[in-house]
């Protein structure tokens, strides 16, 4: 039912920092567990960040420590900041609402010298 619409990718050198966000509509926002995953070039897809209606959150192995997930919900908004952006983190990055199972179409991350 709700449409995620994410934004903030581009370009960015290693050890630089980005912030995608996550625009929710169609839903009772402050209701769903949201959530960030990740497609690196040629594989597939990973865990980054959960973040559930109580702001409690979760974070994969590899980003754990260098990335921050948050909401704001009078803005619909779900948040990853990233820092220390390496390479590896190269990807296209999925915005996910857990409760409808609902997925945005993704914002490209290029970490790259």
């Amino acid at each position: 039912q709700p449409q995620l619409v994410e934004s903030g990718g581009g370009l960015v050198q290693p050890g630089g920092s980005l912030r995608l966000s996550c625009v929710s509509s169609g839903s009772i926002f402050e209701r769903s567990a949201m959530g960030w995953y990740r497609r690196p070039p040629g594989q597939g897809r990973e865990l980054v960040a959960t973040i559930t209606d109580g702001h409690r959150t979760l974070y994969g192995d590899s980003v754990k420590g260098r990335f921050t997930i948050s909401r704001d919900n009078a803005k619909s908004t779900t948040y990853l900041q990233m820092n220390d952006l390496n390479t590896e983190d190269t990807a296209v990055y999925y915005c996910h609402d857990w409760k409808w199972d609902a997925w945005g179409k993704g914002t490209k991350v290029t970490v790259s010298s």
